[in-house]
């Protein structure tokens, strides 16, 4: 069994006049074949947690609210597993207007070209059952449905590999919480310019790719 946990970083909105509105977006892929070691991850920087903090979390690890000392042990403790990271990120202000209408097509199309990326180069073994788990970022589940059938039936038909797509939250599975920490340091990087936490798992990297440079 080999695992895709799959989270983003960044929003799709498209007014730049906007403080918050940011100028990348970001898709993350950690892939593991064993995700047990990942998992304790989590339950070890609980474990160095005070109560106090421990409550603050509500047993959640969440990279955009922890400190910086908190950060860095997460991404050290991971630079120690057998991983691999993918991404693919896009200029949001090169985004034809046609998609910038439609986010939801806009998500799944570029998701689905990342996934396409990874199936194709062979980044993790597809002679095996795939679980594809993405973080959940929609409540409707219309479009939950959509977005996993969409990336199941695009991988089986042009890849022919055994994958399931699957929508959980962090909190179901701790393993996002990890990817969650990928994509909101790769997300620093390429938006504010600052690698001080991404240069911690650099040579987890084994492809990035930019979309509408």
């Amino acid at each position: 069994m080999a695992y895709i946990f799959l989270d983003e970083s960044g929003d799709l909105g498209f007014d730049f006049s906007k403080k918050k509105t940011s100028q990348f977006f970001i898709i993350a892929c950690v892939f593991v074949e064993n995700k047990r070691p990942v998992e304790k991850i989590v339950k070890k920087v609980f474990s160095g947690f005070s109560k106090k903090e421990v409550k603050n979390h509500c047993g959640m690890l969440h990279f955009f609210k922890e400190k910086p000392t908190t950060r860095k042990r997460v991404l050290k403790m991971l630079n120690d597993k057998d991983i691999k990271i993918i991404y693919i990120y896009l200029n949001k202000k090169k985004v034809y207007t046609r998609l910038q209408n439609e986010k939801h097509v806009l998500y799944n199309y570029v998701t689905n070209i990342l996934l396409d990326r990874i199936c194709t180069n062979e980044i993790i073994p597809t002679d095996t059952p795939i679980r594809l788990i993405a973080s959940q970022r929609e409540t409707n589940r219309f479009l939950n449905d959509n977005f996993s059938q969409y990336l199941q039936s695009q991988a089986i038909n042009n890849h022919k590999v055994d994958i399931k797509v699957i929508i959980k939250t962090p909190r179901q599975e701790k393993c996002l919480q990890i990817a969650d920490a990928v994509s909101w340091s790769l997300f620093r990087e390429i938006e504010h310019n600052d690698n001080e936490y991404i240069n911690i798992i650099e040579n987890k990297i084994v492809e990035k790719n930019p979309l509408f440079p």
